[in-house]
């Protein structure tokens, strides 16, 4: 392919992807299949590769993220962000109204919009293609973070249509709710404290330096307002504007009413204060702007904000309520937390009788008192939260709330680590909650995957006194499972109240299928045993880093902390977290009772023959669903013939092995990266296996 015939297919590959992509994310009505958009854009990555020269900051292949970001440069806005001025009443928006008819005689229209819950965007466009994107700041200046803006696709990249040569969109960024739960149910995992709200999430992941995990969060952006040189000279009003934007490729909300009296302004507002609690992100209010360009430049602008615009903002939905008590709940991990009762309520739709303490710290910083009127609102619509106390309410006498010193469960004394608010219990294998959650951890998906033992059976069989750590499920017996069986309540996970109950019991299929998968998991190789036993900071990553680098479980319990920080991604943290969970002896006695069991505690070591080593330091990721080989099986045949499979891509891989059905994210990730992907029969001609003929290996 000559240098010409590649420009001119890049260029129509980006165009043809820029409007898929918009069909996607913009209208949500794809024209194409995913495996087709794939094609394409992995050709498109190949050219560039090719052809470095004709690669742009604005191709489709760079909504993966990768660049790294240090420092966020300062930038003056050209044109000022300034805020709205808020209003909270019908009275108060006919007072804007009457301001506004003082000074315009003719009729007045207004562009009423969904008012989005996140932050401020200034995005400028040079020639079609996004060249900066900007942070609202002071209003003045603000931060450069455009190469995590890159990473949301709902962000053009590059327009299509008659557009200026340059100018400004504003927007919002938002973390959707289902983005914003899968995040929050991450930072749990891994022992980091949650998000308080989607706007909070949102705004913490624009600053990432990693735009990598910028890309993998999800956001999302809607704008809503132009900025250009004699912005009036190009349209008539507002809405005129947002359409074309829309055209041009920008994700404008299709929640916009045209309004001319303040009735009509209030059947917008209150219809959606009703049916905001639908949407997929959060809104706080409504926007108000004049819709006539004209118009707004007659009323200008005060120093702070347009006269030509206004917020309404939704009353945070609240009530008043008792608190009766407080629970002290005990955390997997030994973290514990503050529950609230609270006299049954309705709120934002649902019955609310319990609420998060957060820690010590938020109860003090309240003073509260058993029996106190509290102030409950629904934290990010999401969780119910306490937020102020009434005073004049309070019984004279009232018990003041205190911290709890020991375990309420076991009776330990607490302990707080340097530099923490939490108190933990360090009882970590005699605590029933801690017990229970090292179980469900062991026996999860990623660990030792054993699927018949499930929500209520773990609680089952430690109340019946048959499993008090992991080692005692493999002394399970079917005559000591068959016949149990407990009635279980499952709560509302964010409203924190019972909303079911079910019957767990062990019958014979359910007692033969636990001990079948006990059997099955001593062949879980190592790395994933490693994960399974819980220690704190070793996640599926660092157990197999752990694993490869020191072989068995006796080189793990024998490491120093300076031998395990030589390992690559081992930091001081999570070595002393290792080297303290093994010098406590009764880890020591679970290990070895696990491998009496028979399970994986080191590295099996194949020998290979000469055409086992095709793939001998090479680092194969693997996605997708393949033909004729199992997901674990292909891992342990990369490995056999001496490769090394990797959980995640990065400039060190190799390559990417890529099935039906592969994430569009890691296809995305590879291609900007320029890592080759193979197809399942590249792969094989790769080992130099033939379909046609017989082959037995660890396929299936």
């Amino acid at each position: 392919m000559t240098k010409d015939e590649a420009r001119q297919r890049i260029a129509e590959l980006s165009e043809t992807l820029e409007r898929h992509n918009y069909n996607y994310y913009i209208l949500a009505q794809p024209t194409i299949s995913d495996y087709e958009f794939d094609m394409m854009l992995e050709e498109l990555a190949r050219l560039e590769k090719e052809f470095p020269e004709f690669l742009s900051p604005a191709s489709p292949t760079q909504r993966v993220g990768g660049g790294i970001t240090k420092v966020f440069q300062t930038v003056t806005h050209r044109y000022p962000m300034l805020s709205l001025a808020n209003s909270y009443s019908k009275e108060e928006i006919q007072e804007f109204i009457t301001r506004i008819k003082k000074s315009i005689d003719e009729e007045v229209e207004f562009c009423c919009e969904l008012k989005f819950d996140g932050l401020s965007i200034s995005l400028q466009y040079e020639d079609g293609r996004l060249v900066r994107a900007v942070t609202r700041g002071d209003g003045m200046q603000g931060d450069d973070v455009t190469t995590n803006v890159k990473t949301i696709h709902t962000i053009p990249l590059r327009l299509r249509g008659d557009y200026p040569a340059f100018f400004e969109m504003r927007g919002e960024i938002v973390m959707p709710f289902e983005s914003f739960k899968r995040l929050n149910e991450e930072r749990n995992d891994e022992e980091q404290a949650p998000f308080a709200n989607p706007r909070n999430a949102a705004a913490g992941t624009l600053k990432l330096q990693d735009s990598k995990e910028v890309a993998r969060r999800h956001l999302e952006s809607f704008e809503y307002y132009m900025m250009m040189d004699d912005l009036e000279s190009r349209f008539s009003t507002h809405y005129e504007s947002l359409m074309a934007a829309r055209k041009w490729g920008f994700n404008i909300s299709n929640f916009v009413g045209l309004c001319k009296t303040v009735d009509e302004i209030f059947d917008f507002i209150n219809y959606w204060d009703e049916k905001r609690h639908e949407l997929p992100f959060a809104i706080d209010g409504i926007v108000l702007k004049v819709n006539r360009f004209e118009q707004q430049k007659i009323l200008g602008y005060t120093a702070k904000s347009p006269r030509w615009a206004i917020a309404y903002k939704f009353k945070a939905e609240e009530v008043e309520t008792e608190l009766q008590s407080v629970d002290f709940q005990v955390g997997r991990h030994g973290t514990i937390t503050p529950v609230a009762n609270l006299a049954p309520v309705q709120l934002a739709g649902t019955t609310v009788k319990r609420a998060t303490l957060n820690n010590e710290d938020f109860i003090r910083q309240f003073d509260l008192h058993y029996g106190d009127t509290v102030t409950v609102v629904k934290g990010g619509e999401i969780i119910p939260k306490i937020i102020g106390v009434n005073l004049n309410k309070r019984q004279a006498g009232a018990k003041a709330v205190e911290f709890v010193k020991n375990c309420p469960i076991c009776g330990s004394q607490l302990v707080q680590n340097e530099g923490e608010v939490a108190w933990y219990c360090p009882n970590v294998l005699g605590c029933s909650p801690q017990v229970r959650g090292r179980i469900e951890h062991f026996i999860g998906r990623k660990a030792m995957n054993i699927e018949s033992l499930g929500e209520g059976k773990v609680e089952l069989l430690y109340e019946e006194g048959l499993v008090h750590n992991v080692a005692d499920l493999y002394d399970l017996t079917y005559d000591k499972l068959f016949g149990l069986e407990k009635v279980i309540t499952i709560q509302d996970e964010y409203s924190l109240i019972p909303i079911a109950t079910r019957k767990v019991s062990f019958k014979e299929k359910t007692s033969q299928n636990i001990l079948e998968a006990l059997e099955k998991s001593k062949s879980v190789p190592f790395e994933r045993v490693l994960f399974a036993l819980g220690i704190k900071f070793v996640g599926e990553s660092v157990a197999k880093v752990l694993a490869k680098a020191l072989h068995d479980i006796d080189h793990i319990i024998g490491a120093s902390i300076e031998e395990m920080t030589q390992i690559d991604e081992i930091g001081e943290k999570i070595a002393l977290s290792v080297k303290t969970f093994f010098e406590d002896q009764r880890n020591i006695d679970i290990v070895n009772r696990l491998k009496a069991a028979g399970l994986q505690f080191a590295i099996e070591e194949k020998q290979a023959s000469d055409k086992e080593q095709v793939l001998a330091g090479k680092s194969f990721v693997v996605s997708g669903v393949f033909q004729h080989y199992s997901r674990d099986g292909i891992k342990e045949t990369i490995e056999a013939y001496g490769g090394k499979s990797v959980s995640s891509i990065s400039s060190k891989t190799d390559y990417v092995l890529a099935g039906d059905k592969m994430g569009p994210e890691k296809r995305k990730k590879a291609e900007a990266l320029g890592i080759p992907i193979l197809t399942e029969d590249e792969f094989d001609q790769m080992i130099g296996v033939k379909r046609n003929e017989e082959f037995t290996g660890l396929l299936f």
